[in-house]
């Protein structure tokens, strides 16, 4: 092709090699026209080539599940397949054409003469190689924390969904309800009673104030209670009884109780002193309500910084790996909430603490209790079992899923980079991949076991390292 030296010399990655050395790979590849719709390499094919885009576009995709996944658009001055001294084997997706043009190929039959006697040339693309495998990784990587932590955001945003819109709910009923306390404060104020007979009410009133709210009532006998209280303040004279009888039932009122407040106070004042303490009751539960829900929105944002670790060193540390483990189920309980997942805990209760990275365990545990649930979604009945146990200087942590096992023909490849079966969108291929480096990072090591049963990955780490 004409103009074919100055269009390679001129490329960045090429321009300090001297033309003579462009020349001699020129004389040993060939140009080939593609047409739109061609394939310019094939997901699974050899790759024994190396290819510069000289015009054209082309479009890489990977096939998951199905379905397609881009993952570049590929131009004129494009420097790809295989390299000097790269392992490359085989693609790992596909590049069609787009926009019909030309590229320039050369077979790796040559490369060992390159790599003698045109040093120039093979120092570029060596050092081009190594440039692609840390951009590619790098984003590879950032594509799977934002994944990570797109999950980790919805689910939060669910968790921290609940508790806010009780707030809102309560605050807004405790707004309401207030307005109407005027004119029961009315009667109240009339009522002219001894010292003995207000001290009786007030102690039967806070007593069960300080017991707090009776939440652990089973629904039939809770309906049973109320029907009870309401039929004995109508009997007593109080028209609107099954409308206080939920208040009371609350917090544990029962007939006895009913009749004490009875005997304590004038028959006339009755009323007026039963609807008092309900009032009181109704503003002391939905006050309760809105102190349980900021709890569980602080207890949250806890979890949150004590999952990544805000604030904290780059060294090694003390971990507690039972408390890592803990607060992520809470970061992912949305998802097990979801698909009702039936969660077994077995923690050693001596299991000591160790040396390492609690941010970059938590990691761990995120991907692996995140793929036993991926893995559960279809199964009717859904187990998951986290065990921990100390031996010979080791901590082992076990978390099983009751899911179908993992096909025998890719038991070899999940640990493999950019490896998934997962839809597209939903995975990267990474996660096992890291899993594996943070676990070796930490000097220890991971296994699996797997049948139609479960499958049950096991980490090992040393105490100390």
């Amino acid at each position: 092709m004409e103009g074919l030296l100055e269009f390679i010399s001129g490329l960045e990655e090429l321009k300090n090699v001297p033309k003579d050395q462009i020349q001699w790979m020129i004389d040993r590849g060939d140009v080939r026209n593609l047409n739109k719709g061609d394939l310019l390499w094939a997901s699974g094919s050899p790759i024994d080539e190396l290819r510069i885009i000289i015009e054209g576009k082309y479009r890489g995709f990977v096939v998951q599940n199905g379905q397609e996944r881009e993952f570049g658009l590929f131009e004129s001055g494009l420097i790809t397949g295989v390299l000097p001294f790269s392992r490359l084997k085989e693609a790992q997706g596909s590049a069609v054409t787009v926009e019909e043009g030309s590229v320039f190929f050369l077979h790796k039959k040559h490369f060992s003469e390159m790599i003698q006697t045109q040093l120039e040339l093979v120092t570029a693309f060596v050092h081009f190689m190594t440039s692609r495998v840390r951009n590619f990784t790098s984003f590879q990587l950032q594509n799977e924390k934002l994944l990570s932590l797109g999950k980790l955001s919805a689910g939060l945003a669910h968790e921290l969904n609940n508790p806010a819109s009780a707030i809102l709910r309560s605050a807004t009923t405790l707004k309401e309800h207030l307005r109407a306390l005027p004119e029961n404060f009315k009667s109240v104020i009339k009522i002219k009673m001894t010292d003995e007979e207000v001290d009786t009410i007030n102690n039967l009133l806070f007593s069960k104030i300080d017991q707090g709210l009776q939440d652990d009532i089973g629904l039939m006998e809770r309906t049973e209670r109320e029907d009870t209280i309401a039929e004995w303040l109508e009997d007593n004279g109080v028209e609107d009884g099954y409308e206080l009888a939920e208040g009371l039932v609350d917090f544990g009122f029962v007939e006895e109780d009913l009749e004490t407040i009875r005997d304590a106070v004038p028959n006339e004042h009755f009323i007026p002193i039963i609807n008092w303490i309900e009032n009181n009751l109704t503003t002391e539960k939905m006050v309760e309500e809105i102190g349980d829900a900021s709890k569980r929105i602080a207890d949250l944002i806890g979890s949150i910084k004590s999952y990544t670790h805000m604030d904290q060193t780059l060294d090694k540390q003390k971990v507690d790996l039972h408390k890592g483990i803990q607060n992520t189920l809470r970061m992912l309980q949305h998802k097990s909430q979801k698909q009702n997942i039936s969660l077994e805990l077995d923690f050693d209760p001596d299991l000591p603490e160790i040396a390492g990275f609690p941010g970059e365990l938590n990691q761990v545990f995120t991907n692996l209790i995140d793929n036993a649930y991926d893995a559960m979604e279809n199964e009717a009945s859904k187990q998951l079992n986290i065990k921990t146990f100390r031996e010979n200087g080791s901590v082992h942590i076990h978390i099983k899923d009751s899911g179908p096992g993992i096909p025998e023909e890719v038991q070899t490849k999940i640990f493999d980079p950019f490896f998934t079966t997962k839809d597209v969108g939903k995975g990267t291929g990474l996660g096992l991949d890291i899993v594996k480096k943070i676990v070796e990072q930490h000097k220890g090591r991971i296994e699996f076991v797997t049948s139609e049963k479960g499958t049950e990955f096991q980490l090992i780490l040393p105490v100390s390292s």
